[in-house]
């Protein structure tokens, strides 16, 4: 559903990122897995599946590398005028405001984005997508990895009615989400509905996550964490 957040969870090699792989591929029994994914029970047809435009699902993988030589707001400007945006310029500052507020470091719209640091780079990404993307289906893996406010990007995810599949490590994400798929030797072997309860441990450790913020800023300002 629109808005909705799926996780996934598991250990490291059990395969979430192919899972991930397959789903953004639309796999027909081609990629190294073997699996087939349908939409809405059918196949997809072939058109949607290699379209370049409009494209059913959205990735963000764990490296993001920009090699274009163009500023911040160049480089969303033209990504709001290609998707044919009302106001193209209102639109590009909303994604780097966005942005700023979950990465962990501020950036300027006149910042290379070849200058951006790995955790600045997915902020943006985030904002662009939530923005700017019309895929309705939206792959995330391991945000927690990107140094940004991840929380606050999930939210931002789901506020834009995207359907969110994202695998995680983090016991905070995973419980966020309406369910969590349970990933074993390359599969599935659970599907866990959030309950009432964990919703509860959800509060404590979200309580624990701000104590450990406020700890983690002061070290990286030089703080005396004795005080923090």
């Amino acid at each position: 559903m629109p808005g909705e957040v799926t996780c996934i969870v598991g250990p490291t090699g059990s395969g979430k990122s192919r899972f991930l792989a397959d789903i953004e591929w639309l796999a027909q029994g081609d990629t190294p897995t073997g699996r087939r994914v349908l939409v809405n029970g059918a196949v997809p047809d072939p058109a949607r599946r290699y379209a370049v435009e409009q494209k059913l699902v959205a990735q963000l993988s764990q490296n993001m590398n920009f090699v274009m030589d163009l500023s911040v707001r160049d480089f969303v400007l033209m990504h709001a005028e290609s998707r044919m945006a009302d106001d193209p310029a209102g639109v590009t500052e909303t994604v780097i405001a966005l942005a700023n507020e979950l990465a962990g470091e501020r950036f300027s719209g006149e910042t290379a984005l070849t200058a951006l640091s790995g955790g600045q780079s997915r902020a943006l990404m985030i904002a662009d997508t939530a923005c700017l993307s019309l895929s309705p289906i939206v792959l995330i893996d391991e945000i927690e990895n990107a140094g940004i406010d991840r929380r606050r990007a999930l939210a931002l995810l789901a506020d834009r009615r995207k359907i969110v599949l994202m695998a995680t490590h983090d016991p905070i994400l995973a419980l966020m989400g309406t369910r969590r798929l349970v990933f074993r030797n390359g599969g599935i072997a659970r599907v866990i509905e959030t309950s009432e309860g964990e919703r509860a441990c959800l509060a404590e450790l979200e309580a624990l996550d701000r104590r450990l913020s406020v700890v983690r800023t002061a070290l990286r300002a030089g703080e005396d964490i004795g005080t923090a």
